[in-house]
């Protein structure tokens, strides 16, 4: 007999699962999907077996930093290397802006470096300060205070300045790329917050790669959760609710259709208004050697942010955000062989991850869009393209129901949304049927691999429906 069932096998679901498992109870993962994993699964190309794809995530910035993958002890599990340069954004017609781990070494080749220095020296000093105060169930006061403000004061700061807080036109489409994460318009507070995270990370534990592509994080946490005598089913749709207690990794508005009429009629109302966000077109290629770039250090570093300055980045975010499609998108780009030579096939050939920032749901394939992209501060990449594996937004839910219209937050992308998640709950996870709850990205903490919405789902269900604290510590079993 189950006594938890999680729908959704992501790593939220698998947080969220495991969490439940390592608390004593008997959990089964249902998985519509004929594979495990969700947003963080790694496929073998069609053509190139030898070259895999990372389906949705390909760089994980949380990977060392959340607070649920270090209780886990990820690091242990799987082979995690952060590159030099953790991230990358080209220029025209001068050198591209690096981010170094070291932040002294990001300093020394920006026009105007104090400024970049006086913005994050104050959150590097803990490894992993920033991402506790990003990950936390945003109810709760963090326990780092000081830095928590600090932080505060730089993402207000920054997102009223408009994105220029920082002086100098490299320092700026430093870190507009990182802010562009947040597929949001650069002024907002969500791209000030989540830029202002990230480059701090990159500064301590790096953008990591994993060994095996993100699927190795994935098999890391079914192990642990078959070990603690975990079910997986695969390939079985859920349209009506399971028995028992239930945890979804599904969209809010999934919901609709799994309850019905057993939805109040209030919070079918909200969910049926929930608006989702701009979306992303997918765009994949197998290479048959290193990209030509312009700059040639770019060769050292896995992640790339093709957008050029902070104002033609701006544009495109805005334009995004109006509905319209950018003459010249934001594209969100790595090539994880540079942290995992593994994924480059016997014949030399290699992936080349991408993300073209689209309106919600367009249908438009951005394949020669992206191309150009890459092109335009790598001359001659496109002699090196052997194939090319494009899904636009349209149909990005067609491998990660998450993915409603391509938007990878979950409808969770406003300030509103981060803070309350679908609707205006004291527990966001919790939902307004017995014995069910939400751990997607549409709750706190929202998008980015990190297992912490799952988490705080589980750990709701554990203490309404168990009497259970979560358990937190890593596994006897390790």
């Amino acid at each position: 007999m189950t006594d938890v069932t999680v729908v959704g096998s992501g790593p939220n679901g698998l947080s969220a699962a495991l969490t439940c498992a390592r608390a004593g109870l008997r959990v089964r993962i249902i998985e519509a999907q004929s594979t495990v994993g969700g947003g963080a699964r790694t496929l073998p190309d069609p053509e190139y077996p030898g070259v895999a794809h990372d389906v949705c995530s390909a760089i994980h910035p949380m990977a060392l930093a959340s607070p649920f993958f270090r209780a886990f002890g990820l690091a242990d599990r799987v082979a995690l290397t952060s590159p030099p340069i953790s991230y990358a954004n080209p220029l025209d017609r001068r050198p591209a802006a690096l981010a170094y781990r070291d932040l002294e070494r990001t300093c020394a080749q920006l026009r105007h470096p104090d400024s970049w220095r006086a913005m994050f020296a104050p959150l590097t000093g803990d490894n992993t300060a920033v991402a506790d105060v990003m990950l936390t169930d945003k109810r709760s006061l963090p326990r780092q205070s000081a830095l928590a403000g600090a932080l505060g004061l730089r993402v207000a700061a920054q997102a009223s300045a408009g994105g220029r807080l920082l002086r100098g036109e490299d320092a700026q489409a430093l870190f507009a790329g990182v802010a562009a994460h947040a597929v949001r318009p650069l002024n907002s507070l969500p791209a000030a917050g989540l830029g202002t995270a990230l480059a701090a990370l990159g500064h301590t534990v790096g953008w990591p790669v994993p060994t095996g592509g993100s699927q190795a994080i994935v098999e890391a946490m079914l192990t642990e959760f078959t070990a603690h005598g975990g079910e997986l089913v695969l390939g079985e749709p859920v349209t009506t609710p399971p028995p028992g207690v239930v945890i979804y990794d599904l969209p809010a508005r999934a919901l609709l259709g799994i309850y019905r009429e057993e939805l109040p009629n209030r919070y079918a109302a909200r969910l049926r208004r929930l608006r989702y966000g701009a979306g992303v077109a997918k765009v994949d290629f197998v290479l048959s050697e290193e990209i030509p770039w312009a700059d040639p250090r770019l060769l050292e570093t896995a992640t790339f942010h093709l957008g050029g300055s902070r104002d033609q980045m701006a544009a495109a975010e805005a334009a995004v955000g109006a509905g319209r499609h950018a003459q010249s998108p934001m594209v969100l780009a790595a090539s994880p062989h540079v942290g995992d030579p593994t994924r480059i096939d016997e014949r030399g050939r290699r992936p080349f991850w991408t993300y073209a920032h689209v309106p919600h749901g367009s249908p438009v394939d951005q394949a020669e869009t992206v191309t150009a992209a890459v092109e335009r501060f790598a001359p001659g990449f496109r002699d090196v393209v052997l194939a090319v594996r494009s899904v636009p937004a349209s149909d990005m839910a067609g491998h990660n129901a998450n993915l409603v219209g391509g938007d990878i937050t979950g409808g969770g992308n406003s300030m509103w949304r981060a803070m309350a998640g679908p609707t205006l709950r004291a527990n966001p996870w919790a939902l307004p049927v017995p014995r069910a709850y939400l751990c997607s990205a549409a709750t706190p903490p929202n998008g980015g691999v990190h297992g912490m919405c799952g988490f705080y789902a589980a750990r709701t269900a554990l203490r309404r429906e168990f009497g259970l604290p979560a358990p937190i510590r890593r596994s006897p079993s390790r």
